[in-house]
């Protein structure tokens, strides 16, 4: 982080009692820092270094960014920072973020939904290859219920090449596949403990669902795998005992899919379950809770942890990292975006359920145009049925190409990945309908990563709040200059402003007059 003041040191400047000094000394952050009165004893301000000769109203203790989190997160997980970049899919967190954030002393994971298993299987042996003895990295695992052999082939690819975290993500229920990564290799330590070899995150966004992670795996489940020769009995046996997952990030409004929820009201409800749960099944050490959505400047990192998160995790924002994998194009379109430059639209990999995510609005035309095909698969049960004016203008306006030019890329697609999805929309005429449907969400993406400016006003840009907010804290300033945007930087300030924004709370609560500048904290280049 930035160079720090000596504790201790032997400063010897007078009490701070103007604005501009109270400011400057929220900044000092890894001093102790005395509030003291003046000589009428009616106004409070700031002393640093030997106890003063002025009253002393109260000391407070040096602060640093990584004990604004949970110690047991980060000796778990080896990191020195309480902070996770999350898997943005198809590959946007790549490999060099991950390796980024490891070597860091960050923890950070691969995108891997929607790629293919050997576009997944070579991230994995690229990162084990350079990050070594290290376990703070993971990969994402995505509930995929539309292709459920996908998901659990995913799961033992990932198993197999002992990826030491996996982020569960998208889960509505338990799955196989997720019970499996989370069982297999269960074993007793010598003083009676449960020992992982990989550590499950589980993102939630609902109660109901994180009751499922944080509890045991269900009976019915783990029998089940036993008796396919996916898991041993004892292995079974150990996986009643443990919760499913060892951390549960709550997600909050934020880019892809998402519920929406403020984090105010959601992470204080599953900190109830946690403790709750944990009282029930009796575990030893209680889950980990972190905190997801919406966190684009160090006031909200901040609010994460003031209500209790034992760790951040941030997506959007590193969409504009000069690691990530989406095109520079992309990035300037992300760049451009405020606030409320985000909206909903259907989502590729639940697109039969009517499930949406979060996009960005701004500079392209996906989410109506992806609302327009999911308003005609509701309305005609095929591709045939749909009138055809309406589906003259689909092809032109939307797809970019006739239904039938789409439906042989679209085999081409399933041909590799699931040949069995092609026989059921051969026999199947709405699902036909859904896949060439789901071609343009799903192509929609790629044209974004790539870069592909004939179809700009097709990208499909995942992205939440979070990316507005951010762009107004770094205008102007260290971060706003694309090439300085390094996942590392934007991590590194967000937690030392976060830090300097929690001293300046602090200081206030003390009764200290903090003005709003030292509520106001501008990036800069951290070591």
């Amino acid at each position: 982080m930035s160079a720090p003041a000596r504790p201790g040191s032997t400063d010897t400047q007078p009490p701070a009692f103007s604005p501009e000094a109270i400011t400057a000394g929220t900044r000092r952050i890894r001093e102790h820092v005395h509030v003291v009165t003046d000589s009428t004893r009616r106004t409070l301000g700031l002393a640093f270094g030997p106890r003063p000769a002025d009253e002393v109203v109260g000391t407070l203790p040096p602060l640093y960014p990584e004990w604004l989190g949970g110690r047991a997160f980060c000796e778990a997980h080896g990191v020195r920072f309480p902070y996770v970049a999350g898997e943005m899919a198809n590959g946007i967190a790549t490999t060099r973020m991950v390796t980024a954030m490891a070597r860091a002393g960050m923890l950070g994971f691969f995108g891997a939904a929607g790629l293919g298993l050997p576009e997944v299987e070579r991230a994995v042996r690229e990162l084990a290859d350079r990050l070594r003895d290290r376990t703070n990295w993971g990969v994402n695992l995505i509930h995929s219920p539309a292709e459920p052999g996908l998901e659990l082939r995913a799961a033992k690819l990932l198993l197999h090449h002992r990826v030491p975290r996996v982020s569960l993500s998208a889960y509505l229920e338990l799955t196989p596949a997720a019970v499996l990564c989370a069982a297999r290799g269960l074993r007793r330590d010598a003083d009676g403990s449960v020992l992982r070899p990989t550590r499950i995150l589980a993102k939630v966004s609902r109660p109901e669902v994180a009751d499922k992670f944080l509890s045991p795996a269900p009976a019915e489940l783990l029998r089940r795998l036993v008796e396919q020769g996916e898991l041993s009995a004892d292995e079974a046996e150990l996986a009643r005992q443990v919760p499913v997952a060892e951390d549960v990030t709550v997600e909050a409004d934020s880019g892809g899919h998402t519920d929406g929820r403020p984090l105010g009201s959601l992470l204080p409800r599953v900190l109830m379950l946690r403790d709750d749960v944990t009282r029930r099944f009796g575990y030893r050490r209680p889950v980990g809770v972190g905190a997801a959505g919406g966190l684009g400047t160090p006031a909200a990192v901040a609010a994460a942890f003031a209500l209790g998160a034992a760790y951040v995790v941030t997506g959007s924002v590193n969409q504009t990292a000069t690691e990530a994998g989406i095109s520079d194009d992309a990035k300037t379109l992300l760049a451009q975006a405020d606030v409320a430059d985000v909206t909903m639209a259907p989502a590729a990999d639940m697109f039969e359920m009517g499930v949406t995510l979060q996009v960005l609005r701004r500079g392209t035309m996906f989410a109506p145009r992806a609302s327009r095909l999911y308003a005609a698969y509701r309305a005609h049960p095929s591709l045939e049925d749909i009138p055809s004016p309406e589906r003259q203008k689909l092809e032109r306006d939307v797809l970019g190409a006739p239904v039938d030019e789409v439906w042989e890329r679209t085999k081409r697609f399933w041909a590799a990945r699931d040949p069995a999805q092609i026989t059921r929309a051969e026999n199947d005429p709405k699902h036909r309908m859904a896949l060439v449907f789901r071609w343009y969400l799903g192509s929609s993406s790629r044209w974004a990563i790539d870069g592909d400016t004939g179809r700009r006003t097709d990208y499909q840009i995942w992205c939440g709040p979070a990316v507005g907010a951010f762009n107004r804290w770094t205008a102007g300033g260290f971060l706003a200059e694309p090439e300085n945007r390094t996942v590392v930087q934007i991590a590194l300030n967000l937690l030392e402003g976060a830090a300097v924004l929690t001293r300046a709370h602090q200081l206030r609560t003390y009764g200290v007059p903090v003005p709003a500048s030292a509520f106001a904290y501008t990036p800069r280049r951290l070591a």
